[in-house]
């Protein structure tokens, strides 16, 4: 059975690319094994990411990354069964924010700018899927 789970948390210290490289190489390394995929999306000192899988694999990611000193306030904000993968061509996807069209954060929140907790769980979900249909994603190798 297929899971998307979708949380946000703040980042311990401001993020910048040493950290995002670290998480990136990280989730390159465990998550195909496991039969991970995903996109992640980040801002100045916040992360959202979206992670799909088998529901044991999803849920022991999930319980690991509350655990890591890199993230507050792990918050989780949808996780639902589905039927196929959204991002099924990433192990871990990077959403470029910087190259961002504001009118498609508009569509999912109240203001310009990224903040999942203040939005619905399964607006935040939408809005990466969006992220990634619109070609907002990057892979760091």
């Amino acid at each position: 059975m297929l899971v998307r789970l979708t949380y946000c948390s703040r980042a311990h210290k401001s993020v910048d690319s040493d950290l995002v490289d670290d998480i990136m190489i990280a989730a390159r390394k465990y998550n195909p094994a496991q039969g991970i995929t995903g996109v992640l999306c980040y801002s100045k000192d916040v992360f959202v990411q979206s992670l799909e899988g088998g529901r044991a694999e999803v849920n022991l990611l999930y319980q690991k990354l509350s655990h890591d000193p890199r993230h507050q306030c792990l918050t989780l904000l949808d996780y639902q069964e589905v039927e196929q993968r959204r991002f099924a061509n990433w192990s871990m996807a990077e959403v470029m924010m910087e190259k961002l069209n504001t009118s498609l954060l508009l569509r999912y929140s109240a203001q310009a700018r990224l903040d999942p907790f203040n939005l619905p769980g399964a607006s935040t979900a939408l809005l990466l899927e969006a992220l990634a249909e619109a070609g907002s994603t990057q892979i760091r190798h």
